[in-house]
């Protein structure tokens, strides 16, 4: 055996190299609006923000709660605001995540194209946390302490029931639950 053939990686490890690049080449083409849901908006997208972002489930959460006529017709408003504020940013997530992608599937990876990607999607992540939480404080401002006291006793027994799904090894249900 030669010294080079010593220094040349396995054919399970040049696989396993492979595998991984190819898994977040893949996971970083995903669109803004088919990443996985689960820490907040996905960088604007509300539709999947929930019934507390204006969501889906937010009519059903406002009947329980007994909102008035004059309290969904606002919260709409602050939400449907929110949204257009961040149509244009969710358009060019797509396009930071596009050059992503392509990144990791040049020949060569350049460190610093990426890093300098990942900082603009996680500046642009933050711009869109801060104007879901502007808006969520706008909301809480139209309903009733006794109102967002419901709703916090209503988001608790919801996530118990998804804590008590998974222990089952079931998966977690929609909004509705």
């Amino acid at each position: 055996m030669t010294r080079f053939t010593r220094l040349m990686p396995s054919a399970a490890t040049r696989w396993t190299t492979l595998g991984l690049l190819a898994a977040a080449a893949g996971a970083l083409s995903l669109p803004a609006d088919a990443a996985p849901f689960g820490h907040g908006p996905r960088h604007g997208d509300m539709a999947m923000a929930g019934p507390l972002a204006g969501g889906p489930g937010m009519g059903r959460l406002l009947e329980r709660i007994g909102a008035s006529e004059q309290q969904r017709t606002q919260l709409q408003q602050i939400f449907e605001a929110a949204r257009n504020d961040l149509k244009g940013q969710r358009e060019a997530t797509r396009a930071l995540r596009e050059q992503m992608h392509a990144a990791f599937t040049q020949a060569n990876v350049d460190a610093n194209a990426v890093e300098a990607l990942r900082v603009q999607l996680m500046a642009q992540h933050e711009t869109a946390s801060k104007r879901m939480t502007q808006a969520m404080v706008e909301a809480s401002r139209v309903l009733s302490p006794e109102q967002r006291q419901q709703i916090g006793q209503l988001m608790a027994e919801r996530r118990a029931r998804m804590e008590r799904g998974r222990a089952d090894g079931r998966p977690p249900r929609g909004p509705g639950n």
